[in-house]
């Protein structure tokens, strides 16, 4: 589903990522971990085309995305994005956060949008806020209502940008669980997160991030239970108690 060759990318004098190569299978679920700074972000945004890149080659679904010729907008429903900070917009109600780039950009007609987005706050576990606005709703909330918003527009793949990193603790599980049950459902998706334990639970590979450049991948138990590589020893260390 993802295959990335060679890529680098810099901002001014600062290379972030530095010869990166992986690929995803259609229904994997990758978990990318490393301290703050390492390129984790970034490389999500280079996959969903958010950033433009310096060297090597993203491939999505057998396509050069990297390619100067692609047309962005045929990105436009394959990859579904879900951030820190929810990016919700403020002045629409939660249906018609959910259901404006389905009309929008799919086309689709708006009674049909309207009942898909019904349908996923109800998988979402919250049918009763359709029309409530995002300041009333909680972070855990909010957040939820991203990954509906994303999931709306039918992706072959979804990332995740640190998605609980700005909750409060107590919410962090409401969104944890949404996203569990995505994998249960083979979604082909690419997680970055700091909650060790969900690493472990969802995902089929675990890389490790540090200084740009992917230190270690494999199979969580390999990864928490045996790491290779002293970084990644040392890194753990401080994170499993």
């Amino acid at each position: 589903m993802i295959e990335i060759e060679h890529l680098k990318k810099c901002f001014g004098e600062n290379i972030v990522l530095k010869d990166i190569n992986f690929k995803v299978a259609t229904n994997e679920v990758v978990v990318l971990i490393g301290p703050s700074g390492s390129g984790k972000s970034t490389l999500l945004r280079c996959i969903a085309k958010l950033e433009t890149t310096n060297e090597g080659k993203i491939m999505v679904d057998n396509v050069k995305v990297t390619d100067p010729t692609y047309e962005i907008h045929k990105m436009k429903g394959k990859i579904g994005m879900v951030f820190q900070h929810f990016n919700l917009f403020p002045n629409l109600t939660i249906l018609n956060n959910i259901t404006l780039s389905p009309i929008n950009v799919k086309k689709i007609t708006r009674a049909a949008a309207e009942k898909e987005a019904h349908e996923l706050l109800k998988m979402i576990g919250l049918a009763d806020k359709a029309d409530a606005y995002p300041s009333s709703l909680s972070g855990g909330q909010k957040q939820r209502v991203a990954i509906a918003r994303s999931m709306a527009m039918h992706p072959d793949i979804m990332l995740f940008d640190e998605p609980t990193s700005a909750l409060d603790p107590e919410m962090v599980g409401e969104v944890l669980s949404i996203m569990k049950m995505l994998a249960r459902q083979k979604m082909t998706m690419i997680i970055v997160t700091h909650e060790m334990g969900f690493a472990r639970q969802v995902s089929d590979r675990v890389m490790f991030m540090d200084g740009g450049k992917i230190v270690e991948q494999g199979r969580p138990e390999q990864i928490f239970d045996h790491p290779q590589h002293l970084r990644t020893q040392n890194f753990l260390s401080k994170i499993l108690v």
